[in-house]
């Protein structure tokens, strides 16, 4: 009976020890460099909560500083699109207080992540159960959660971090929530949404493509705003003349209009809405050719030549990309670079361009590594004389939700070719199982 009496109290002790520590892990504060994808706008930041360890741990509830950092996969999503968010403890409280290991893969968290601005709401978010070996008197890992929520709302949008719980199996399935004790905690990252814009079906389409000067040609507008004005104007080059007019389209957005083309150096006809040349409220260029029939001197020729508009396209220097190792038990970053991305846009248009991607989950032997882990810093360079300037998109997390590679802005006349690169980075944790992870990158050019 001694012998019984003895051991159910080193049981109780080993209890209250690792009970205990999981409480004293999630209170206290410090801070640590951003982990890898977080985006530019993620601030790390403080907060006050109290902890409450399970019954059987005979421990008072805890109050201290908690340390911890939000972070989405996109920074500027539009209306209806999804957002992936990760709720980084990046400090915990305090170090294993006892001598007693704690063995690895025992604790799963979960908790919220409070909206606020354009859209409210709290998002649940949650994390794997996955963890080191934290030694006696050592220090506890910092962990992650991640969840998703949907844009419903265009405008500024927080994301500040809420309660959490650590639920340990270790012996005993237990749980230790832990709540902000002056909600809300300070705001870790913000979101600008933008509204869902309708893509531009406005077309143009000239009667006859060509004519002498002073000649009439109809030009016929559809799916432009009903009962709207509408200016339809030659174009020479990328300059407009002064062969326009004004009409208003009918109920269902329609128009013909007989505009008098007189500049011989016009090679095209648009229309658009408002007081100027707008690409989201436009059309064309329709391509149009002024016949020259002044009299020629005798013993002369004209000699005419014409630019034929080509295509909008891309091209990559190879399909696969291999990353640099990572050793287990340190993780970190296995970096590399995106095959170099040639786009050629041959339109001659007014309309710009955006070259977007996004990627699957990395899957292997261990599971898989989400697609927020992921991050590039692009980089664009137009060709000389390209008369589109190219912007590279932001760096950050690439996402299933997808981000932008490179884009070019519309403008009176646009084109050019560019070549399009990123570095990139995959997010490994330290105990992730060996092997080789893979995931798919899509790019979408339009």
């Amino acid at each position: 009976m001694a012998l019984t009496r003895s051991r159910a109290a080193v049981r109780r002790r080993r209890w209250t020890a690792v009970l205990g520590a999981t409480a004293l892990a999630f209170a206290g504060g410090g801070a640590l460099a951003a982990p890898a994808g977080a985006t530019s706008s993620s601030v790390e930041v403080q907060y006050q909560t109290r902890c409450v360890p399970p019954p059987i741990a005979g421990i008072p509830p805890i109050q201290g500083t908690t340390t911890a950092l939000v972070s989405v996969d996109k920074s500027s999503p539009k209306v209806g699109d999804v957002v992936t968010v990760t709720y980084t403890i990046t400090k915990p409280a305090a170090s294993n207080p006892v001598d007693l290991a704690l063995p690895a893969d025992i604790m799963t968290p979960s908790g919220k992540v409070v909206l606020g601005g354009a859209q409210s709401g709290a998002l649940t978010v949650t994390g794997p159960k996955k963890n080191p070996p934290v030694p006696g008197k050592g220090s506890f890992p910092a962990f992650s959660m991640t969840g998703t929520f949907t844009v419903t709302q265009a405008g500024t949008i927080t994301l500040s971090p809420g309660d959490y719980n650590i639920h340990t199996s270790y012996l005993m399935e237990l749980d230790t929530p832990c709540t902000v004790l002056n909600p809300p905690a300070p705001v870790s990252d913000t979101v600008t949404a933008s509204p869902v814009t309708s893509p531009n079906t406005r077309a143009l389409q000239l009667e006859t493509p060509s004519g002498a000067p002073g000649v009439r040609v109809t030009v016929n507008g559809s799916r432009f705003t009903p009962l709207t004005a509408v200016t339809v104007v030659g174009r020479a080059g990328a300059a407009e003349t002064a062969d326009r007019m004004t009409v208003t389209t009918d109920s269902e957005g329609s128009f013909a209009a007989r505009l008098k083309v007189n500049d011989k150096a016009t090679t095209g006809i648009v229309a658009y809405e408002g007081a100027s040349w707008n690409a989201d409220k436009g059309a064309g260029p329709a391509a149009y050719t002024v016949v020259d029939d002044t009299p020629q001197p005798p013993g002369s020729q004209r000699i005419t030549a014409s630019v034929t508009a080509g295509e909008l396209s891309m091209t990559q220097a190879g399909d696969a990309v291999q990353l640099s190792a990572v050793d287990f038990g340190q993780g970190g970053a296995a970096t590399g670079s995106l095959q170099t991305v040639t786009v050629k846009d041959f339109r001659g248009g007014p309309a710009g361009w955006s070259l977007t991607g996004k990627v699957t989950d990395f899957t292997g032997p261990g599971g898989s590594l989400g697609a927020g882990n992921l991050s590039w810093t692009p980089s664009c360079t137009a060709k000389e004389g390209s008369p589109s300037t190219c912007a590279a998109g932001s760096a950050g997390p690439v996402g299933s939700g997808g981000a932008t590679l490179a884009s070019t802005p519309n403008g009176a006349l646009t084109g050019g070719e560019f070549t399009v690169d990123a570095g990139l980075s995959l997010d490994v944790p330290a105990f992730t199982a060996p092997g080789s992870y893979a995931g798919l990158l899509t790019l979408t050019l339009s």
